[in-house]
């Protein structure tokens, strides 16, 4: 299986984990699932996603936002697609939607998105970034 199939999805909610790993699989992409961005570095480092999914907040409130920066700086990552999927405007009060291309690319990332999202749209965009990646 390409590289290009493969998902990263790390969150430290089971159940967005087991459902989006589900209804990824039943669209043929392989999908790993780390609850912790530094497992989700180490199991990179062994073998490499084609895109990745991450919250934003983890253990810490930063998390997602460090695990993202550290994707896009390290040289052997920096081309993998990350997608931000949060609760954290919903659950903190916080509002941290990108409202400019700038504003996404200074949060490290490809896509954004509040969760609860439907399915359909984070399929679109999953497809969509692994194209523009394949080019």
């Amino acid at each position: 299986m390409s590289t290009k199939r493969k998902v990263l999805i790390v969150d430290d909610d089971i159940d967005f984990l087991k459902m989006y790993k589900q209804i990824l699989e039943t669209r043929g992409y392989r999908v790993l699932c780390c609850s912790d961005p530094r497992e989700a570095l180490e199991h990179m480092e062994k073998e490499r996603p084609g895109l990745v999914i991450t919250d934003l907040m983890m253990k810490t409130l930063d998390s997602g936002f460090s695990f993202s920066e550290k994707i896009k700086k390290d040289q052997r990552f920096i081309d993998i697609p990350v997608v931000i999927v949060t609760a954290v405007g919903s659950k903190r009060g916080f509002d941290f939607s990108p409202q400019t291309s700038e504003e996404l690319e200074a949060m490290h990332a490809d896509a954004y998105f509040e969760k609860p999202i439907a399915p359909g749209a984070l399929i679109a965009k999953i497809e969509e970034l692994l194209e523009e990646d394949s080019k």
